[in-house]
């Protein structure tokens, strides 16, 4: 089965990999040529990976009439560009393949999570069905070859099952979750929870307060998703406290990094300053507050993280703000 990879950037190269190994014919495809080169040449991603060797077997290309005959299409690419991919992927597929996604989030203008996205921009006769593969994981690790488990994702169990079967290996391990809408809002409403413990961290709170907003954060995203039709179990499972685990400790939190800084800053100014990478919660935020708002759903914590990104508070009155709420039962 041949599997596509679209995006050589530090996910989509763990993730052909990972498939690589498991076996399967792939094709790697990427628009930066620095990166393809390195791939092809070096056995390596070194803007993202140093030091980390790849599969001799991996190749990359920048050429997207390679993928033309693939089965299972993997994109790998940040949430705004899912549009434009699938554009551009649909124009030379020679038959229906799968999708699967492994973006976290939403689209910043029409709030659709993002298998919803793709369904919309993929053409019917070029869509067999979309998976999405997601859940507590770092390419830094699973470029490592250490060891991982995710959910693959989709109403369609067979569909789930192939992927399931596509990726798992010896340190790979994926697991099967038909709860799209609740797993999908999982993975993306936690990205705000990983901004808010970093900025506990930042304003130099400890171990007690980000158990605290995990376990808080926890009930944030399982209200929020239990409102659009998620299932409350898929909360207790890798695309909820998993993936909020993993999101909001990790250094490999591009979300906590984000946090951190403005933490430290006691301020948001310093980041939108400086930041030139993807932080998927930057945005999540804005679209949940936004969201939640209308639905008048209570989500004190993404309003807070809201408050501190787009309104100018400080995150240190954020944080006492959230301590002072009336008191409640939990």
């Amino acid at each position: 089965m041949k599997i596509s990879v679209l995006g050589s950037g530090s996910w989509g190269t763990a993730l052909a990999q990972t498939a690589l190994d498991s076996g399967h014919q792939v094709v790697l495809w990427g628009k930066d040529q620095n990166e393809v080169r390195d791939i092809n040449e070096n056995h390596a991603n070194s803007k993202y990976f140093p030091d980390v060797k790849l599969n001799p077997l991996l190749k990359a290309t920048g050429d997207l009439n390679e993928i033309r005959g693939s089965d299972v299409l993997l994109l790998a690419v940040p949430s705004l560009a899912i549009e434009s991919v699938c554009e551009s992927a649909a124009a030379v597929l020679e038959r229906p393949a799968i999708v699967i996604n492994v973006a976290k989030g939403f689209h910043p203008v029409t709030h659709e999570r993002m298998s919803v996205v793709i369904r919309r921009c993929m053409p019917q006769e070029k869509l067999r069905d979309v998976v999405s593969l997601i859940g507590p994981s770092h390419a830094e690790e699973v470029v490592l070859r250490l060891l991982t488990s995710v959910n693959a994702v989709c109403e369609n169990e067979a569909h789930a099952q192939l992927v399931q079967e596509l990726f798992s290996n010896d340190y790979f391990r994926v697991y099967r979750n038909t709860d799209v809408i609740g797993a999908e809002i999982g993975v993306a409403v936690k990205n705000i929870m990983a901004l808010a413990s970093g900025i506990l961290t930042g304003i130099g709170q400890g171990d007690n307060a980000r158990a605290a907003l995990m376990t808080r954060g926890l009930a944030e995203m399982a209200r929020y998703g239990i409102a659009f039709g998620g299932r409350p179990e898929t909360y207790l499972g890798l695309d909820g406290v998993g993936d909020l685990i993993v999101t909001c400790t990790s250094l490999h939190s591009r979300n906590f990094q984000a946090g951190l800084l403005i933490g430290q800053h006691d301020s948001a100014e310093i980041f939108w300053k400086t930041n030139t990478k993807t932080v998927e919660g930057v945005k999540t935020a804005q679209v949940v507050y936004e969201v939640a708002k209308e639905k008048g759903i209570p989500m004190p914590i993404t309003e807070q993280v809201y408050a501190v990104l787009y309104e100018g508070k400080q995150p240190s009155l954020a944080a006492i703000e959230l301590m002072a709420r009336q008191l409640k039962s939990e």
